[in-house]
C-alpha cells in the first residue's frame, strides 16, 4: 500500500521506511514535521497516514492536532498514531473523532516487526488496533469518571475545595452553607466514590480522584463567582 509517515526522529523515521519497504508497501513521503503535510496527502494520495503524537516545534500535540485535520478533511483516511508513552487525552481525543481507520500503538511496538507490520495491514484493511496499554489505561479512566458522574453539581463544588485544603467551616462560609449540611456533602461523596473508613484518609483520597479527573487548574472552578 502507498503509506506517508510524519516522524521527527531521523532513526525510527528511516527504520520504519525500510521495514514498510521490506515488506512490500511503497512509502510517498516521509516527514520530519507538519509542515506540508497536509499538501503532502493531497499530492501523494497516501492509503495509509502514519504519525507521532510529539512533533517540531513544540512537541507537545502536533501529530494528534495534524492526525484531526487529516481526519476532517480526509475521513476515509486510515491513520495510525504512534507515542512514546499512553497519553489518555490525546488517544481520547483521536478515538471520538469521526472518520475511518484507526490505531494508535506505542512506539515500543514497532520493535516486534511482524506485530507491527500485521497491524498496519489491518489499519488499512479498516480496523481499529489500540495498543494494550492505551485501553487499559482509558478503562481505568472511564471508571474514574463514573465514579465521578455519581455527585451532584453540589458535591462537585465542595468536592474542589475540598481538593483546595479549605477546612469544613470555610467551605461552609463561602458556599452560604451551615458546617452540618457540608458535613452531610461530604459523607456523600465518600460514599458515592465508594470510599470507606477503613481507606484511611479518605479526605485526601477524595481529593485526589478530583484531581485526577480535572487536573489540578480546574479545582474550585465550580464556585468561582458566587454560588449559591
Amino acid at each position: 500500500m502507498r503509506i506517508l509517515i510524519c516522524e521527527d526522529s531521523v532513526l525510527l523515521r528511516e527504520g520504519l521506511v525500510r521495514l514498510l519497504e521490506d515488506a512490500g508497501h511503497e512509502v510517498v513521503a516521509a516527514l520530519p514535521d507538519t509542515d506540508g503535510l497536509m499538501d503532502a496527502v493531497v499530492d501523494t494520495d497516501p492509503e495509509l497516514c502514519i504519525l507521532d503524537v510529539r512533533l517540531p516545534p513544540t512537541f507537545t500535540d502536533e501529530g494528534i492536532r495534524a492526525a484531526l485535520a487529516i481526519r476532517a478533511g480526509h475521513p476515509s483516511l486510515p491513520l495510525l498514531v504512534l507515542s512514546q508513552y499512553v497519553e489518555e487525552r490525546y488517544a481520547s481525543d483521536l478515538i471520538a473523532a469521526q472518520g475511518g481507520a484507526l490505531g494508535y500503538l506505542l512506539k515500543d511496538r514497532v520493535a516486534d516487526v511482524a506485530e507491527f507490520i500485521e497491524s498496519v495491514q489491518r489499519i488499512a484493511s479498516g480496523a481499529t488496533v489500540l495498543d494494550p496499554e492505551v485501553v487499559a489505561q482509558l478503562l481505568t479512566r472511564r471508571n474514574r469518571d463514573e465514579r465521578m458522574l455519581r455527585l451532584t453539581d453540589r458535591e462537585r463544588t465542595v468536592l474542589a475545595l475540598i481538593a483546595e485544603g479549605k477546612s469544613n467551616g470555610a467551605i461552609a462560609g463561602l458556599l452560604f452553607l451551615s458546617e452540618a449540611s457540608i458535613e452531610k456533602h461530604i459523607t456523600a461523596i465518600f460514599q458515592k466514590l465508594g470510599l470507606e473508613p477503613e481507606d484511611g484518609n479518605r479526605r485526601v483520597l477524595a481529593a485526589l480522584a478530583h484531581i485526577e479527573n480535572t487536573g489540578v487548574a480546574d479545582a474550585g472552578n465550580d464556585y468561582q463567582g458566587g454560588v449559591r
